[in-house]
Formats: C-alpha cells, sequence, structure tokens
C-alpha cells in the first residue's frame, strides 16, 4: 500500500500502512491530538482508527492523556457512543480502532445544510439527552462536548472524543498551541474552579450545542476565545432564532450554576411534554466519506461505527402513550381491542380459564395496579399469566387481560418475575430473605421459606436450587418448600446455578476462576442432586440456553466483561466449538431456538448465530439501548426497550419487522431500569411496560401492532 497524504491540518506528511494488523485505507479527519482512518479488519469489518501524532507520542504526559481517552471510550461504549474494538496506548503510535459509524458530524451538517428544523433538534436533544444519561451513569464526564464530536447517525446522534474526559485535565491551559477544552462550549466552572468539574459542565455544552443546531452559532459568539470565555462566564446567552417551545429548556441547561440545570432525565420529561409525539425518527445524514476534513473546531471528528451490510435503514417511531383520568388508553392497531383499568377502583374482573375460552383474540393491554409506577414481571403457566408489580401479585387471563386474582405481597425486589414450580406460584418476598408459594387459582399463600445466606436461586421442574457462597448447593420441592438434597461443589468460588426448559433432566452449576481463564460446569439431576457430568471449559463462560443435548454459553473478556464469542459444549462428545463475535457485545443477554443463538448487546448490537454451522448469519443494530433479553419463535426474535416498547426482527433475515408504540413510565426518565424479557404464548406475544402495563399482541403480524 502506498502511503497516503493527508489533507487534514496538523498531520505528518505520510501515513503508516499499518495500525496494528488493521490496514489503513484513507484519511477520515486530523486534529490536535492525532489522524483518524477509515480502516478494514481483516473479516473486512469497517474500523475507524485514530493514530497519535509522532510528536506527541514521545510525551510521556500526552501518553497517559491517550491511554485515560481509550478507558473512558471502553467505558461508555453504547448506543450513543462509537464502540471501542482494540486499542494499542502503549504502540510506538498510540492508536485506538471503534467501529466506524457513516454519517457527518453536527458541525459539518449545520454547515452544509444551515439550521435544523424544530422537529429535527428535538430529536437531537433527546438523543445527546440519553447519551449524556448512559456516560454519567459509568462515572465519565466528556467536558469537550461540541458540534464536531457529534456525529449524525441514522440511528441517532452519537458523542465522540473522550480525550479529556479526565477532570484533572480540565483546566484552561494552552498545549501545542490548542485549548484544552472549546471554550464557546465550556461551562462557567469550567473557567472558574475548573478542578470541581462534574456532570452539569456536559448538560450547559449541551445546550450551546442546540444553540448552533438551531442557529448556526453559539450562545457565545465572538472572533476571541477569551472574550467567549468572559461572556460564558457573565453574560446571558442569545437564543434568538430558537424554537420557542425549546427555549426555556435551553435556558436551563445555559444556567450559570451546576445545580440550576436540569439532569438528562429531567430533560427527557420535559422533551416529552413539550411534543405530543415524542418522535426519535432517524436523521438519515449523507454517508461521511473518506475526503472529510475537520469542521475547524478544536478535536478532530473521530471514531465514527460501523453499519454492517445485512442492516436495512428503518427509522425508530415512537408515539406518546394518552394518559386520561388515572387510566391508562392505548389504541391498538386496526380492531384490537383494549382492557382499561382504572387507577384506585380495585375492581377485579372473575372470567372463565383461558383455556376453556373459544373466542377470538384480540390485542389487548391492562394496568391492574393502581397508579402503575413500575414495569411488572410476569410468567406463563397453567393457563394464566402470573405477574407481580412493586408489592402486588396478581394473575391475568391471557386472552383477555382479565385480572383472576389481585393480592399485596411483601418487597419483591426489582427484576424477580414469579415462577410457576410444583404446580404453585412462587415469588421471592421481603427483599430476597423469602420464598412465598401461592395457590394459582386463588392467589392465597400456601407456605414459605427462609433464604438465610442464599447467593443465587433458580427454579429447576418442580424444584427449587439454591447456591450458598461456599459452594453448597440445596434441592428444595417446590410443592412442600422442604429440602430434598443438598451437596458440595467443586469449582472456584461462588457458584452460578443455570436451567433451561428445552432439557429438564439438568441444572448447570458453574463457577469461574478469578483470573477469568477457566470456567468449571457441573450439570446436577435437579430431582435428587447427583452429577451428571463435571469439566473444565476455558474462558469466562455463562450458560445462556441447552439444546439438542448441547450447552450453549457465552464467552466473555475477562477484564472488561465483554461478549467476544459463543461457545457450544457437547458433553457426550466432549467436543466444544467457539464461534467469535467479529466486535465484542457489551453486557450482552441471549436465547435460543432451533439451533440458532441471538445475542443482543446493551448497546442494541442483535447477532443471530447459527450453532450447527458455526457462524453468524445475521447483524442488526437496533438503536435499543440495555434492552432484555431476545427470544424467538420460528418467525420472529421478540425483546422489549426500556422505554416499553416491543420489538420484532425477521428471525430469517434481520429485518426489523415491527414494534408497538413506548410505554413511558413516570419514574427514572420514563423507562425501564431492569427490562423483563417478553413471553411467547402459542400465536400470541405479552410484554409489559414502565407505566405499569402488561399487554399482549398477535405474532403473525407485528407491521400491524
Amino acid at each position: 500500500m502506498t502511503p497516503q497524504r493527508n489533507t487534514g491540518a496538523g498531520a505528518e506528511a505520510e501515513l503508516p500502512e499499518y495500525a496494528g494488523h488493521y490496514r489503513l485505507e484513507s484519511c477520515l479527519g486530523s486534529g490536535g491530538m492525532g489522524v483518524v482512518h477509515l480502516a478494514r479488519s481483516t473479516s473486512g469489518l469497517k474500523l475507524a482508527v485514530k493514530v497519535v501524532h509522532a510528536e506527541f507520542a514521545k510525551d510521556r504526559e500526552f501518553r497517559g492523556r491517550f491511554r485515560q481517552e481509550v478507558a473512558a471510550a471502553r467505558k461508555v461504549s453504547g448506543a450513543f457512543t462509537a464502540s471501542v474494538v482494540d486499542a494499542d496506548p502503549e504502540a510506538a503510535r498510540p492508536w485506538m480502532a471503534t467501529l466506524f459509524i457513516p454519517g457527518p458530524t453536527l458541525a459539518e451538517h449545520v454547515k452544509r445544510n444551515g439550521p435544523m428544523p424544530s422537529a429535527q433538534l428535538r430529536r437531537l436533544m433527546a438523543g445527546l439527552a440519553e447519551a449524556l444519561r448512559d456516560i454519567h451513569r459509568v462515572g465519565v464526564v466528556h467536558r469537550d462536548l461540541k458540534p464536531s464530536n457529534v456525529l449524525l447517525a441514522e440511528d441517532g446522534p452519537k458523542v465522540i472524543d473522550f480525550g479529556i474526559s479526565r477532570p484533572k485535565d480540565s483546566e484552561l491551559r494552552t498545549e501545542t498551541g490548542k485549548l484544552i477544552g472549546t471554550p464557546p462550549f465550556m461551562a462557567p466552572e469550567q473557567f472558574r474552579r475548573p478542578r470541581e468539574v462534574g456532570p452539569a459542565a456536559d448538560i450547559f455544552a449541551l445546550g450551546s450545542v442546540l444553540v448552533h443546531a438551531a442557529t448556526g452559532r453559539g450562545p457565545f459568539d465572538s472572533d476571541s476565545p477569551y472574550v467567549v470565555a468572559y461572556q460564558v462566564v457573565h453574560d446571558e446567552p442569545d437564543l434568538t432564532g430558537m424554537p420557542e417551545e425549546l427555549a426555556p429548556l435551553v435556558l436551563r441547561c445555559l444556567a450559570k450554576e451546576p445545580e440550576d440545570r436540569p439532569t438528562p432525565d429531567e430533560m427527557m420529561r420535559e422533551l416529552r411534554s413539550v411534543s405530543a409525539l415524542y418522535d426519535t425518527q432517524a436523521f438519515i445524514p449523507a454517508q461521511r466519506t473518506g475526503d472529510s476534513g475537520d469542521s475547524g473546531d478544536t478535536a478532530a471528528p473521530e471514531r465514527p461505527k460501523e453499519r454492517e451490510p445485512e442492516q436495512r435503514r428503518r427509522p425508530r417511531l415512537r408515539r406518546r402513550v394518552a394518559l386520561a383520568g388515572g387510566a391508562v388508553v392505548l389504541a391498538l392497531s386496526g380492531a384490537a381491542g383494549f382492557v382499561q383499568w382504572t387507577a384506585g377502583s380495585g375492581a377485579e374482573q372473575q372470567e372463565d380459564n383461558p383455556r376453556t375460552t373459544t373466542a377470538a383474540f384480540a390485542a389487548w393491554q391492562a394496568d391492574p395496579v393502581a397508579k402503575g409506577a413500575a414495569t411488572p414481571q410476569c410468567a406463563t403457566g397453567d393457563g394464566k399469566l402470573f405477574c407481580t408489580e412493586s408489592s402486588v401479585a396478581f394473575a391475568l387471563n391471557p386472552v383477555t387481560g382479565a385480572v383472576l386474582w389481585r393480592h399485596s405481597v411483601a418487597d419483591v425486589p426489582s427484576g424477580r418475575a414469579p415462577v410457576l414450580s410444583g404446580g404453585l406460584v412462587q415469588l421471592v418476598t421481603d427483599g430476597a430473605r423469602h420464598v412465598t408459594a401461592l395457590d394459582p387459582g386463588s392467589g392465597r399463600s400456601r407456605w414459605q421459606r427462609d433464604l438465610p445466606g442464599n447467593k443465587g436461586m433458580k427454579y429447576a421442574g418442580d424444584m427449587l436450587l439454591l447456591a450458598r457462597a461456599d459452594g453448597t448447593v440445596t434441592g428444595v420441592d417446590s410443592v412442600t418448600g422442604t429440602t430434598r438434597w443438598s451437596r458440595s461443589t467443586g469449582g472456584h468460588g461462588t457458584p452460578s446455578i443455570d436451567f433451561f426448559p428445552s432439557d429438564p433432566t439438568s441444572a448447570y452449576v458453574t463457577t469461574s476462576s478469578a483470573d477469568g481463564a477457566d470456567t468449571q460446569v457441573t450439570a446436577v439431576d435437579p430431582v435428587t442432586g447427583d452429577v451428571r457430568w463435571d469439566t473444565p471449559l476455558k474462558g469466562l463462560l455463562r450458560p445462556v440456553g441447552a439444546e439438542d443435548g448441547a450447552l450453549v454459553l457465552l464467552a466473555s473478556d475477562p477484564v472488561y466483561g465483554d461478549t467476544d464469542a459463543v461457545v457450544r459444549f457437547t458433553p457426550g462428545s466432549g467436543t466444544t466449538r467457539r464461534v467469535k463475535l467479529p466486535v465484542p457485545r457489551v453486557d450482552a443477554q441471549a436465547g435460543v431456538h432451533d439451533g440458532v443463538l441471538y445475542v443482543l448487546a446493551a448497546t442494541g448490537s442483535l447477532d443471530a448465530v447459527d450453532l450447527g454451522a458455526g457462524r453468524r448469519t445475521w447483524h442488526l443494530e437496533t438503536s435499543v439501548s440495555r434492552g432484555s433479553a431476545p427470544v424467538a419463535d420460528d418467525r420472529h426474535v421478540y425483546f422489549s426497550a426500556a422505554d416499553g416498547r416491543l420489538m420484532a426482527v425477521d428471525a430469517h433475515d434481520g429485518k426489523v419487522a415491527g414494534q408497538t408504540p413506548p410505554r413511558f413510565g413516570t419514574a427514572s426518565g420514563g423507562v425501564a431500569t431492569t427490562v423483563p424479557a417478553p413471553l411467547i404464548l402459542d400465536t400470541h406475544v405479552y410484554a409489559t411496560a414502565p407505566d405499569g402495563t402488561v399487554f399482549a399482541v398477535g405474532a403473525e403480524d407485528p407491521a400491524a401492532w
């Protein structure tokens, strides 16, 4: 490959041919720290590779800053940032590779197209608020949010460049002729007390970015950075040209004192009240090319993300849930009906067991708990839906959504769904101190058992398996609550327990070594506790499914915890097949159906891996941040989003097949922190939402949801 000439400012005349083992193809841009190249991995994956300028590679302090940038970028990789694929801060020319994101920076977009219209500005504001929420949740403050550090991808804005995210680097000083920070987008405290800069500084920068997007200029404008600094600290912002409905919120973002600015969650709540249509439809920008230069801001436009070839462009549609008279009423598509429960009425409707109901199924939604402020957790069994929400347990008719019974229960932990085991509805209660068994027909308590010192639990058929920190696993009869067996397992530490109904003869006890180098997997008979097989497997592994006599596991990087491979272990033959994922997946969840493993990352990346063929068959970027575990039938893959949407993806080609409207709650910005997986029963799909509703739709035609 012939060395390339770079047209960006401040870069070396000759570009390197490789960074690590990534071939550099063209220059995307250049800035104060280095040059960003378009590159490809050995498998053809498109990447954006940032290579530090040679002159700075010799500077120990600068290397430390780059090391910090890599760490921060890895920490915040998610739906609103460019995922880090690889990096080498210790190389002769330090570099970092991220997924390539097609799309211009906000600075380029405004320069080319002028100010954004109001609807597009609201989408930008909502997307950046969500991005800052996720960035701040992991303890990172960006501290250089500006138009050139926002990429407009087709699924929403991405925040890039974490080069000065370390607090000690926030001081206003010069280095190689560049300011550390960008004065028009810096908060007053970054000038006055730089060592005390916190998340609120990013909110101030967001306000300035939005003014730029709406008007083509900043709220504080001058050719002199020193004049701008004075204006930021002392003067009121100029919001001329800002849409009237957004100006008050932007003005709050630009408050001089950090405590007067809204949080990202508050911004998202206010945005929903501004517009009856909370629409985060894609920007659909022009694709980024290899000859785009710097937009004129201090740092380079960096770290674009790959949009893999299997994906088709599909906008995300969000519609508001109408709230009236304390009742939740959502109009569903076509002739679909709904069940409306008035808050505080206490009414319960008794109906025949759904297994004897012959009426045709119609989509429905129900809100069985008055003023539901949490996402219900549900399970199916005995022809019913059994759910808990806050401190209420209830049963629903899955055909009509009618409440069959409802009772108060004591302190059900978040994320703990009920389970039908031993013919009884089993609940974890009293803050995980007890297990309570309820009669499925009436909801009345049958027995209760203490859970002292237990670190893990899993229901396996008619047994409850409990794991203690000392490695002891105990089998409890779900019918009576009495102990049936107890045994000590081998391994390295506290065991985890998994059970999959597709393999009712085995429960899997796993323990991993401290360094994550290997995982001990023990298959036990859940009824007797007898060991069926026991083997060590390489890597940090987590079982996610069982099919055709094989155990399916996710393999994670022991340092960062990201899922980088799928493992299939067949105990009968002792063979192990490992399928490496092209890019590590953050906080991955998975589900198996008919020989295919579906892996959904917290960033919204969805992969389908054919376990028999040992290869990935398709990939989709869904834009759903921290969704539920995926479940599948023969036609579709289903998962829930934190805003209450139920998503359906075609299981064969990875195209989005349909989605329901969002159902926002009243707490935590209206989204769920724990997202339960949907449930499939016959040809119906059941899901729950942050507004407290349980709803059902037909599986045949997700496009009509």
